[in-house]
């Protein structure tokens, strides 16, 4: 009866936390778009050299698409003659620094642990970019249309007022939450069954702070797991109270929402096998190397 309370109480908890997050930092990002005219966007990923792969992934953090929005404008910009290295930026950017993802890692894990999680990520996505950029991987670039965005927020008809424009950012903010919340209630009950049953000495052994393989084997189960960020992160957070290292949680949030299988088929649309592979390797040695970085810092 005590771990059903428990269980219960934590199920209960989390998501009234989440769904306030998700639909606050949300209504947020999308009013804070409206006054951001897209040509400015377009121009920031359009500037060359470190400087273009940093204001890339400023836009990548700034932008919560899912990858049915991620893909096509990436393979617009590409198109329209964007420097592949800036791209890259924002297309490791954009899953990582998702803001809602900011948002939960700061509130369930505290502002230490966000800020880490977001220099590491930004860091990772500004260096990759360059990287890939001077290895040659525009050439991997498949010639290939991709339809109109299938999650597109445009309106035929621009709120003018500031009213109109917040009524308007938390529909949105609604619609998103609708079409995430069966992964968000199942990634709450499968952490409230972890936090109210799983014996914790069980967790210590497998993926405590004293096993060094428990980063990099997280950041590899992140990857079916992690179909969205509101699926792994209660996950990860009910594993963490029960003495799963900092470090592994961190690398199971990057590793998973990175790597998802939904985006990486996506990507394969667009990009050869050999493109495809590095980002994925980009993303793991982010995840690996945060891990490793969370449990020297945070610890």
């Amino acid at each position: 009866m005590n771990s059903l309370a428990k269980t219960i109480e934590f199920f209960v908890f989390i998501t009234a936390e989440l769904t306030i997050l998700f639909l606050g930092i949300s209504t947020l990002v999308a009013l804070a778009l409206m006054y951001i005219p897209q040509d400015k966007l377009r121009s920031w990923l359009s500037k060359r050299g470190i400087f273009g792969n940093f204001l890339a992934a400023i836009v990548g953090s700034l932008t919560p698409f899912c990858a049915c929005s991620t893909i096509p404008m990436t393979l617009g910009m590409l198109k329209a003659g964007a420097p592949f290295g800036p791209v890259m930026s924002f297309v490791i950017s954009s899953p990582l620094l998702n803001p809602i993802i900011i948002t939960m890692v700061g509130a369930l894990m505290g502002i230490k642990a966000c800020l880490l999680y977001f220099g590491i990520t930004f860091i990772g996505s500004v260096v990759f970019g360059i990287v890939l950029e001077k290895s040659g991987g525009a050439a991997w670039v498949k010639n290939v249309q991709v339809k109109q965005s299938c999650c597109s927020t445009a309106t035929p008809d621009e709120p003018r007022t500031f009213s109109a424009k917040l009524k308007a950012s938390f529909l949105t903010a609604w619609k998103d939450f609708r079409g995430v919340l069966p992964f968000l209630l199942i990634g709450v009950a499968i952490g409230a069954a972890i936090y109210g049953y799983m014996p914790q000495e069980f967790v210590i052994s497998l993926a405590g702070p004293d096993n060094p393989f428990a980063i990099p084997v997280a950041a590899i189960i992140g990857i079916p797991l992690y179909i969205r960020a509101e699926t792994a992160i209660p996950i990860g957070m009910a594993l963490a109270e029960k003495g799963m290292s900092m470090g592994a949680v961190i690398a199971l949030i990057i590793g998973g929402a990175g790597m998802a299988i939904p985006e990486m088929s996506m990507l394969a649309g667009i990009f050869r096998k050999r493109l495809v592979a590095s980002i994925v390797g980009v993303i793991f040695a982010t995840a690996v190397l945060g891990g490793f970085a969370f449990n020297l810092i945070i610890a």
